[in-house]
């Protein structure tokens, strides 16, 4: 759907508040077709944020596994080498 919008689930460090909320950013972004609302959406897209950023933080911190938390800096760089052999950028 939208490839801005990052894994977050099962990190050592966890994830932390911002994060999500960037997530959400980009999912309301996403659906609504709008970068950057009008006044009259303002306060919609807004709670729109708020409502799935609380939401999500409620899924992941309720969701288990037994794997291994993945590390950050070892995902970047696959996600990375991803792109390059994608793009040779």
């Amino acid at each position: 759907m939208c490839r801005n919008i990052k894994m977050l689930f099962n990190f050592d460090p966890p994830v932390t508040d911002s994060e999500v909320h960037a997530a959400s950013l980009q999912f309301v972004r996403k659906i609504s077709g709008i970068n950057k609302p009008s006044k009259a959406n303002e306060a919609t897209f807004l709670a729109a944020i708020d409502a799935i950023t609380g939401i999500s933080t409620e899924f992941l911190r309720s969701l288990e596994t037994n794997a291994p938390p993945k590390n950050r800096e070892e995902e970047a760089a696959k996600l990375k080498a991803r792109s390059v052999k994608r793009f040779g950028t």
